[in-house]
């Protein structure tokens, strides 16, 4: 771990400032820890705009690294960029002491809590030097330590098990050609699914391979990320349903044709089985509330009796229809 000058704020993670000065515009670089290094062009371009009306009114946030006297930026890499484009000479800058690589990579994390949303996927992998340096995997204490929500960690760890060639595509710098790292959060219940490993013959490379077609082609099946909650929700009905040997067949078939979506999974009887757990719940907290009833507390309310009046009308005739007794 890298040497560097730390405050006593953060438990020793935040850096300590040095003194605010201005700086030639080449005499900096882009931080290499920063977890934010995709750039779109719609926003940089309204930053842009801004500065050159009144410039750069918060100064950037440097330290200077020590092995080769280079300024890196800690916060401000879009105002830098802005700045390069129009051409400007100086930028005021706060400059504070060297930090390790926890200190930076946290105080990187730190500003993100204050700012717009960064692309999942680049957070993701400076998470993973977290966890590397740290030796830590505990998704509590990493959301913890950087201010994202538990849930955020979740998904980066999520991302990072994607191979290499996944990862780059959510890290594309044209934002038209980027694939979204939704998709491949939403996909990753399905390629863990106990069952689709169990019965479908197709790798996981190659099923990440066929999802991505269905949802880029125009005729693909896949119409939105949240399809995969469909088809998941369809095979865990089909699993409910010990209709295993119907879904394998279906299942393929999905897989294989990108025109399919994910109502071919559904297997009629496997729904009517998922509609009766439902209702049958449904049907136990009903029961619950009606015996916890104060009834002598509701005397007079003539909706509520009205109702239950109707509802007992219309459990005799299911029951008729189903050929159950009434009574004892």
């Amino acid at each position: 771990m890298q040497g560097g000058t730390m405050s006593k704020n953060n438990g020793g993670l935040a850096p300590k400032g040095i003194r605010v000065k201005t700086l030639r515009v080449d005499q900096l670089e882009a931080n290499p820890y920063n977890p934010r290094f995709l750039f779109d062009k719609a926003p940089l371009k309204t930053l842009k705009e801004s500065i050159a009306k009144v410039g750069i009114l918060v100064p950037l946030t440097v330290y200077k690294r020590e092995a080769d006297g280079q300024f890196i930026i800690l916060d401000g890499q879009r105002r830098w960029i802005c700045a390069k484009n129009l051409r400007m000479e100086m930028v005021p800058v706060n400059q504070i002491g060297e930090p390790t690589l926890v200190q930076n990579i946290v105080t990187m994390f730190q500003i993100h809590k204050l700012r717009e949303d960064w692309e999942l996927m680049p957070t993701a992998l400076k998470l993973n030097l977290l966890m590397i340096e740290l030796k830590e995997k505990s998704e509590r204490k990493l959301a913890e330590l950087t201010s994202l929500d538990v849930a955020v960690v979740s998904r980066c760890k999520k991302l990072l098990s994607y191979p290499k060639k996944y990862q780059d595509m959510m890290l594309e710098p044209e934002p038209e050609r980027r694939t979204k790292a939704d998709f491949f959060i939403e996909l990753y219940p399905f390629l863990h699914d106990r069952t689709v490993k169990k019965i479908c013959r197709y790798s996981r490379n190659t099923l990440t391979d066929r999802m991505l077609e269905k949802y880029r082609r125009p005729d693909g099946g896949i119409k939105a990320v949240t399809d995969f909650r469909k088809v998941k929700q369809h095979i865990a009905n089909a699993r409910n349903a010990n209709r295993i040997s119907d879904l394998s067949t279906k299942l393929n078939e999905f897989v294989k044709n990108v025109e399919l979506g994910p109502d071919h999974l559904i297997i009629p009887a496997a729904g009517v089985s998922a509609e009766a757990r439902s209702l049958h719940m449904k049907i136990e907290k009903l029961e619950e509330d009606l015996r916890c009833l104060d009834i002598e507390a509701f005397i007079g309310e003539e909706p509520l009796w009205t109702v239950l009046e109707s509802l007992l009308h219309t459990i005799q005739k299911c029951l008729l229809k189903a050929g159950r007794r009434i009574g004892g």
